[in-house]
């Protein structure tokens, strides 16, 4: 849960959040040093320490080809490891399926025959003491902890995006298409999330909220909601 002074991402709580929280603090330090390099520079050419004669050489031209080609293999490769580890799951043990409107989703757990509702964010004069205002839905997604999930994000009127922070999950909901993504989450917890794509008057009211819980909370939660 982000908070007022933090300037960080949010605790990761998925493998690929980790991944790409590892990747940012990776580029921040590549971005880092080639700043503190061209400021080295600027300094040694303000002190006159750097003559034409030095710029212009033949040895220069060729580490300033060399350098920003090692540096771009430097942030392709981590970032080629992630874009697999974000493809498809092969075998999913469950597969949702999130529906944008204006301005609420819809859930469909499609591996039960009957479980569909709809999540709306509940009004600030109706949220019960110790809920976050403007975060907190009627009906939240639970998930079982530790189980490769596939979400199908699609929406009925105008775009959305089904997004979740902490577990790096930012999914276009685009009308008459299908888009899905996996995720993980690695311990249990609420993780809360808003819809990320302008979608009219009341966008920043249509939150989402997902509970990661133990296998057995799931399967009685799944069984209550099914009947």
């Amino acid at each position: 849960m982000a908070n007022h002074s933090q300037f960080g991402f949010q605790d990761a709580s998925s493998p690929i959040m980790e991944e790409l929280v590892e990747f940012h603090d990776h580029a921040l330090m590549v971005a880092l040093a080639i700043c503190s390099l061209v400021l080295y520079l600027l300094a040694l050419m303000l002190m006159e320490k750097l003559s034409s004669n030095t710029v212009d050489a033949q040895e220069i031209e060729l580490i300033w080809t060399i350098l920003p080609a090692i540096v771009l293999i430097m942030l392709a490769l981590p970032s080629l490891q992630i874009l697999y580890m974000m493809d498809e799951i092969n075998e999913p043990d469950l597969t949702l399926k999130a529906i944008g409107h204006q301005w609420y989703w819809t859930y469909e757990y499609t591996d039960f025959k009957d479980l569909t509702f709809d999540s709306y964010m509940i009004p600030t004069m109706d949220l019960p003491t110790g809920h976050f205002r403007l975060l907190e839905v009627d009906h939240r997604v639970i998930v079982p902890m530790e189980s490769p999930i596939r979400i199908i994000v699609t929406a009925n009127d105008v775009l959305h995006a089904w997004a979740v922070p902490a577990l790096g999950v930012k999914t276009d909901a685009i009308p008459g298409r299908l888009n899905q993504t996996p995720f993980i989450t690695t311990r249990p917890g609420v993780f809360y999330g808003q819809c990320s794509e302008i979608c009219g008057a009341n966008h920043s009211y249509m939150p989402i909220v997902v509970e990661s819980a133990p296998l057995t909370f799931f399967e009685h939660w799944s069984s209550l909601m099914s009947s």
